[in-house]
């Protein structure tokens, strides 16, 4: 019998003392992970979830890590992470845009070649599902493209008068200067990864996104936009259409300037996405 494993992870706030007097204050963080744990729930998952202060690099890489030794081929993992998406500068050169991408963890950002790494480790046969409301999500990782490169959210809230949106965007100038005060921690962290690690996964992976990588993904007073949209989809679980069906009715419920994205890494399984969400 398959069995589900699932993590789910929310910040509405990181520690300034990494991030150099920055809190990144958000709203809805942890209301998406608590309401993406109740779904995993209702389906069977055995869950863990990890708000804030508990949302540390170590809890999130142990729990990814435990998840990897007890799935075996058959068994299906379930990632979400809702807050601040991040950047530092790429040492391994396999990113166009010079850049790696990041989440922004309670204590410090979690790499995305880190990220990989850690779905590399999954058995062949694993499914792996990721859901990702975070700024700059479009592939979780790749392409990232910071809000001054792109105007359209900031036209979004010039239209609409007295709203003040929210984005889970960490600002360049808090990036650089957070990698610049742990520039050594950093940069062992990408070397210690080699290559491309997206190319060594095994396991079958689709990610839903909150956003294309040139967007940002909107905070909100309960749930942040795109968990919303997927919150409505699912309907308490009334939905019985496949993950691609699932996407683009999420899709079709987001307004322009922030389209989920749906990416896969490692091996195709058309068995995998065809089936109803949160399958165990």
């Amino acid at each position: 019998m398959a069995k589900g494993l699932a993590l789910t992870i929310g910040l509405n706030a990181v520690d300034p003392k990494h991030y150099q007097g920055w809190s990144g204050k958000l709203n809805a963080c942890e209301a998406d992970a608590r309401d993406m744990a109740e779904i995993a729930r209702s389906r069977k998952f055995k869950v863990q979830t990890l708000l804030t202060r508990r949302a540390t690099r170590s809890a999130v890489l142990s729990g990814i890590d435990r998840a990897c030794k007890a799935l075996r081929s058959g068994d299906i993992f379930l990632l979400t992470y809702s807050g601040h998406g991040g950047q530092v500068p790429d040492r391994n050169y396999d990113e166009p845009d010079a850049q790696d991408e990041t989440w922004c963890l309670f204590n410090g950002e979690l790499i995305d070649d880190e990220i990989y790494k850690a779905l590399g480790r999954f058995k062949p046969g694993v499914r792996v599902l990721v859901f990702s409301d975070s700024c700059h999500s479009g592939t979780v990782t790749k392409a990232m493209f910071y809000a001054t490169r792109g105007a359209a959210p900031a036209a979004a809230a010039a239209g609409t008068p007295g709203v003040t949106l929210r984005y889970r965007n960490m600002p360049r100038e808090i990036a650089l200067r957070t990698y610049r005060a742990h520039r050594a921690m950093y940069d062992k962290l990408q070397d210690a990864v080699k290559g491309n690690p997206a190319a060594a996964v095994r396991a079958s992976v689709i990610l839903v996104s909150g956003c294309q990588d040139n967007q940002l993904s909107q905070d909100g007073d309960f749930n942040g936009l795109f968990t919303a949209n997927l919150l409505r989809v699912w309907k308490e679980g009334h939905f019985t259409g496949s993950y691609r069906k699932f996407y683009t009715a999420i899709v079709a419920g987001m307004p322009p300037d922030q389209t989920p994205n749906f990416f896969t890494v490692g091996a195709t399984s058309r068995a995998f996405q065809g089936q109803r969400p949160f399958t165990v």
